[in-house]
């Protein structure tokens, strides 16, 4: 089953800076009689937080979107998607949703064509810049899908997703949600807001969902209870779903993010259960 998907027309970038893991050293008591600890004995021991990025929560983070994309957990099966959904996005493509009609698909390309000039693809780079911003197929069609999955054949176009995923989305919010001292439930809240709403100036865009949490909750890295400020994200995620009749379905939030919230899964341990859309998943 396919199901909705998203982005607002302007995307940009995240500011904020990543919170640094504090050390946690350990001590020993010792008595005179004691020998003297050697160097690699007497070196402090680091505790660093797990964070959405550890490679196993980054998988976890990514079957979780693609089952809101894709309605799968197979999300390496999505780099040959592609399909208009006639959300006047244009073409919705990839592991990420890159739209023909936001920039990133452009942007996604024009890096492919950096790193391997003369692919399938490159030929569409002047109808790409040009149907930017809009639902038009001009200068795409009738072969750009077919081009797309021949492309997605390419190692290197694989490779390509994976780099515009993590530098447009997946990186800027993370670092974001850490500078905000979320968890690793958070920063999933974080990147699945951003991957759907995009971080431009609109006001249901990213930004302007995180500045309406603000207003109601303090985040950690102010002092506030985490539960609490995240609820107050969800909330502002919520309404900005229902701006658009596109996203107008909240079960991503409702029957998924929500329901690890009010388990306590702050660090989004499996197993996990959830819904969306009435599909149920598992993550052993």
């Amino acid at each position: 089953m396919f199901t909705p998907r998203r982005k607002t027309l302007a995307i940009g970038a995240l500011l904020g800076s990543a919170l640094l893991a504090v050390p946690v050293t350990a001590h020993a008591t010792a008595d005179d009689a004691a020998p003297t600890p050697t160097r690699a004995q007497a070196a402090p021991v680091a505790a660093v937080a797990v964070g959405l990025d550890d490679p196993a929560k980054k998988e976890i983070a990514m079957k979780i979107v693609s089952s809101a994309e894709n309605s799968s957990l197979d999300w390496k099966a999505q780099y040959k998607y592609i399909e208009d959904i006639g959300d006047g996005r244009g073409y919705t493509a990839g592991i990420i949703g890159f739209c023909s009609g936001t920039g990133d698909m452009l942007d996604l390309v024009e890096y492919y064509t950096q790193v391997k000039p003369g692919n399938v693809l490159a030929k569409y780079l002047p109808a790409l810049r040009k149907v930017d911003g809009s639902d038009s197929h001009a200068g795409l069609d009738p072969n750009f899908t077919k081009d797309w999955a021949k492309a997605a054949q390419d190692a290197e176009f694989k490779k390509a997703q994976d780099h515009e995923r993590d530098r447009v989305y997946f990186n800027p919010s993370v670092r974001q949600a850490k500078s905000d001292g979320l968890g690793v439930l958070g920063q999933f809240i974080y990147y699945d807001a951003i991957v759907m709403h995009g971080d431009g100036t609109d006001s249901a865009s990213f930004r302007n969902i995180r500045k309406r949490a603000l207003a109601k909750a303090k985040p950690p890295s102010q002092g506030g209870n985490e539960t609490a400020y995240l609820n107050a994200f969800l909330d502002a995620r919520v309404w900005a779903m229902k701006q658009e009749e596109a996203h107008s379905d909240t079960s991503r939030v409702d029957t998924a993010q929500r329901v690890f919230l009010r388990k306590g899964n702050l660090n989004l341990n499996t197993p996990l259960d959830w819904k969306v859309y009435g599909d149920p998943f598992h993550i052993g």
